[in-house]
């Protein structure tokens, strides 16, 4: 642009001192024609330079994405091409037979519902064996009650053969009435006899019963986020799997363009981090343009931009600034 200038102020001179001679072509005149030109593109580059930077300093760059397959398998399809084909984000990239994955998900789905019918045994149990404790604890209850009855009848009943012996020996008594009491009292006996055994057996049932509710408590206690800690687990274990079975199928994580491809159906990835299978060029780029400081002063994002490149020759592209970096060109 500024030799453009120049030249246009050129003709002028030429014009106007040379060919018309409108002015004198004097040391005064050809001082004055040479400073307006310096001074003008003085001033015209520090105004453009504030008012519309530019730079030859410009860089595009694309990001290069290498694809590594996270599970391990044979390839059973590849239906991309390596080249100049856009690739859709989401696309498929390439399929890995799913079958051991597959089987892994079935088994766990198998394992997590037996343990969860193992946690509702458990509870069932539980259950049961505090039923068991309550009635254990009724039982000793009533066979509490039961020995203090017996206990006032053998103690009435003892009395009563004391009183019918005497009668006896004075011969104020017969010997039918100490017989009936002495009988009576033999019933007491074996009643209360009776009755202790219960307590004994309640009590026992009554230990027996809270045992096996603390043991299947202490089972039931483990426990993680408020899931039986083998449901967790196998759990846990099923949503891996489920995961791993997902990975069979690689699919573009962008728009891009497929380079260096190399799978091909049945072909075999081993699930390495170090062992990308192809890489992809991502279609959008970005381009960076390179400036001294003073130069953005008035430059925000948003602004209109024009850049040119080589690969395009007469083409202007058109944009507009995303952001501005404060940093070193380095």
């Amino acid at each position: 642009m500024e030799a453009i200038l120049l030249g246009i102020y050129a003709f002028f001179v030429w014009l106007i001192f040379i060919k018309l001679k409108w002015l004198p072509w004097t040391i005064t005149s050809q001082v004055i024609v040479a400073i307006i030109p310096i001074v003008g593109l003085t001033v015209l580059v520090l105004t453009l330079n504030v008012v519309a930077p530019s730079s030859s300093k410009l860089r595009v760059y694309r990001y290069t994405v290498p694809i590594v397959s996270q599970v391990r398998g044979r390839v059973l399809e590849v239906p991309i091409e390596e080249g100049n084909r856009l690739i859709k984000k989401g696309d498929v990239l390439f399929r890995i037979d799913p079958t051991p994955y597959q089987l892994e998900v079935n088994s766990l789905n198998a394992q997590l519902a037996t343990a969860q019918a193992s946690q509702r045994e458990l509870l069932e149990s539980q259950k049961g064996a505090n039923a068991k404790t309550v009635e254990a604890r009724a039982t000793i209850s009533e066979a509490t009650s039961k020995i203090a009855e017996v206990t006032a009848r053998l103690d009435l009943a003892r009395k009563r053969v004391v009183q019918n012996r005497e009668l006896a020996t004075s011969g104020a008594g017969n010997r039918f009435d100490l017989e009936q009491a002495e009988t009576s009292l033999a019933e007491a006996q074996n009643q209360l006899a009776a009755a202790n055994s219960q307590m004994a057996q309640a009590r026992a049932a009554e230990v027996q019963s809270v045992a096996s509710a603390q043991q299947v408590g202490q089972r039931l206690s483990a426990q993680v986020e408020g899931q039986f800690a083998q449901v967790a687990q196998i759990r846990a274990q099923l949503e891996t799997a489920k995961w791993n079975l997902a990975e069979t199928v690689t699919r573009s994580p962008c728009d891009c363009y497929v380079i260096n491809l190399q799978l091909r159906p049945g072909g075999f990835v081993a699930g390495l981090p170090l062992n990308p299978v192809m890489s992809l060029v991502e279609a959008d780029g970005q381009v960076i343009a390179f400036y001294a400081q003073n130069e953005l002063v008035r430059v925000q994002a948003g602004d209109e931009a024009e850049f040119a490149l080589e690969t395009y020759p007469g083409r202007i592209i058109k944009g507009k600034v995303d952001s501005i970096v404060w940093a070193m060109g380095q």
